[in-house]
């Protein structure tokens, strides 16, 4: 899957769970100190990424501080492929 596909996917994911387009256009801001993700949406957004993408990320191996950008997101999900 090329970047461009994962970027978008993972930013659409993201748009939906939030419901703020912010987050497509700014990737370095911090979903969980904005409120815009949190505890359910994190799994929401884990089972989607798993659905989407294939990418394995068991809830209890999650550190926020690795996922909490949508730039850190794409970044797993890249690395994940």
């Amino acid at each position: 899957m090329a970047d461009e596909a994962i970027k978008n996917g993972v930013l659409d994911i993201l748009a939906d769970l939030t419901g703020s387009d912010d987050v497509k256009i700014n990737l370095d801001l911090n979903l969980f100190e904005t409120g815009l993700l949190d505890s359910m949406g994190t799994v929401q957004l884990l089972l989607e990424l798993q659905s989407q993408f294939g990418v394995e990320a068991p809830v209890s191996e999650f550190d926020r501080s690795q996922w909490d950008t949508p730039n850190k997101i794409i970044a797993k999900v890249e690395q994940a492929q």
